[in-house]
């Protein structure tokens, strides 16, 4: 038996092709419209190296253009414990990169090449994300862009927002903020500082640093949004950077104040005005020992407050009550930022 005549059969045939075409035109305009906004941002991207490579580890991370003056961000690294510091752009031009500043509480570094007028994100613009919106994540993974070779680029999905420290302590970071959760692979080396974006180009997150679960050594791929980095980006493009407590404060110090003997902490000889505070020695038995503080740890930030030197952190602990807790947030091993939590007996 006939079901179909065969005007039918060729109209069915001709919407077939019909949308088969169809569905080809939008495959093409998609790709099209991919590599348009990858185009637009891969001018933006930077390749960062410096520090780390007699030492076994990584000498490249990523970063992106924040101004027309060459200003760059980045994640705040052992890598940039160097007065080498090299930042190659898209086109293949190198430059010495200069530190402006860093806030190592949101693990963000801002650097300045002498350039003029680079294209550039404008962190105005950047937009927020929600579960589910598809993303590109571009960086200098695995080092494989030396000179003018375009990033690499990674595409995937936005798993979710979440906060940081709702992770039960599972992984070690001072960022306690609001991240975005990937399933993009981009927990590789040098990945970290790299720019994720919407599928548009519009800049939305901060790739960051490699973090490892304590309790299962799973990875996580996350990125940190812009909106959480911009105040601190601002202070440091004014010059505005964390500061040690001025000797004139007019605080009133506690009539038992913390010490480092209490605490069992001697630290490095302090042969000059500016001598980093690092620990040269943590006893058996005392608190900061207890709390996992080591010999070699440099101290960054005493509750908040930054100590550049010996005597900054000795000047803070007399305004800190040894009934009080201690917040100390330190380096270890030129590449790890750990905080530390202090009680004496």
């Amino acid at each position: 038996m006939q079901l179909f005549s065969k005007p039918l059969c060729a109209l069915t045939f001709s919407l077939s092709l019909l949308i088969t075409s169809e569905n080809h035109l939008l495959q093409l305009h998609a790709q099209q419209s991919y590599a348009e906004t990858i185009n637009s941002v891969q001018p933006k991207i930077v390749k960062l190296y410096g520090a780390g490579g007699a030492r076994g580890l990584e000498s490249y991370q990523s970063g992106f253009l924040i101004s027309s003056e060459g200003h760059v961000l980045t994640v705040w690294s052992y890598v940039l414990d160097t007065e080498q510091l090299t930042v190659v752009l898209d086109d293949g031009r190198r430059f010495t990169a200069e530190l402006i500043g860093a806030d190592p509480r949101l693990a963000i570094a801002l650097l300045k090449i002498p350039a003029a007028e680079v294209p550039h994100f404008q962190l105005a613009n950047a937009i927020p994300l929600t579960s589910g919106n598809r993303v590109l994540a571009f960086c200098n993974l695995f080092g494989v862009a030396t000179g003018n070779e375009s990033a690499s680029v990674l595409h995937g999905n936005v798993a979710v927002r979440t906060q940081l420290t709702a992770r039960r302590g599972a992984f070690e970071s001072t960022y306690k903020g609001s991240v975005y959760v990937l399933d993009a692979m981009t927990n590789n080396p040098g990945a970290a500082g790299g720019a994720l974006t919407d599928r548009q180009g519009n800049l939305a997150g901060l790739l960051g640093k490699e973090l490892r679960n304590s309790l299962d050594n799973t990875w996580l791929n996350y990125a940190i949004p812009i909106e959480e980095l911009v105040g601190s980006i601002d202070d440091l493009m004014a010059g505005r950077v964390p500061t040690a407590r001025r000797t004139d404060d007019s605080r009133l110090k506690p009539n038992e104040p913390m010490s480092l003997d209490e605490l069992g902490v001697a630290l490095v000889p302090n042969l000059l005005t500016t001598t980093p505070p690092f620990v040269d020695q943590v006893r058996n038995g005392f608190a900061a020992h207890a709390a996992g503080l080591r010999t070699d740890d440099l101290i960054l930030f005493v509750n908040d407050r930054l100590v550049a030197s010996c005597k900054d952190l000795r000047n803070e602990l007399e305004y800190i009550d040894r009934i009080d807790e201690l917040v100390l947030m330190i380096e270890r091993d030129k590449k790890d930022l750990l905080e530390i939590k202090i009680r004496l007996p």
